[in-house]
Formats: C-alpha cells, sequence, structure tokens
C-alpha cells in the first residue's frame, strides 16, 4: 500500500500499474506526486524541487544585493 505523504490516504497504487516519472494524484486532498521509484513505490510532490531551486535563486540574489551596498 501507498499513502499519501500530505494526508497519509491509501492511494491504492500497484507497482506494476506504475511508471517511473508518472504523475499521480491524490483524491482526497489534490495533491499531485511524481513516481519516483516504482520498487517500492516512493512519491515526491510535483513541483517541489521548483520552490526549493527558486528560494536558493532569491537567497543568492540578496546575498549579492548586499555586497553591492558595501
Amino acid at each position: 500500500m501507498v499513502y499519501c505523504p500530505e494526508c497519509e490516504t491509501d492511494l491504492d497504487i500497484e507497482e506494476d500499474e506504475v511508471d517511473e516519472g508518472a504523475v499521480v494524484s491524490c483524491p482526497e486532498c489534490g495533491t499531485d506526486f511524481e513516481v519516483i521509484t516504482v520498487n517500492p513505490v516512493e512519491l515526491k510532490i510535483v513541483g517541489e524541487d521548483e520552490v526549493e531551486d527558486d528560494e536558493d535563486e532569491e537567497e543568492a540574489g540578496k546575498e549579492e544585493d548586499e555586497d553591492e551596498d558595501s
């Protein structure tokens, strides 16, 4: 059984029914997940990496601005 990482609902996903890279949605909370591995099934929230990358870029931009002000 695979459970939603957000709301812990049983997603009823079988290893032989999905492929790596597939996107599945939780019927309860509506969160989209990408299948990272199929044996065992591991999920990652879609767009999670993009948010982390954006935060890293924003921090780098702030540091550059502070250096220019000095």
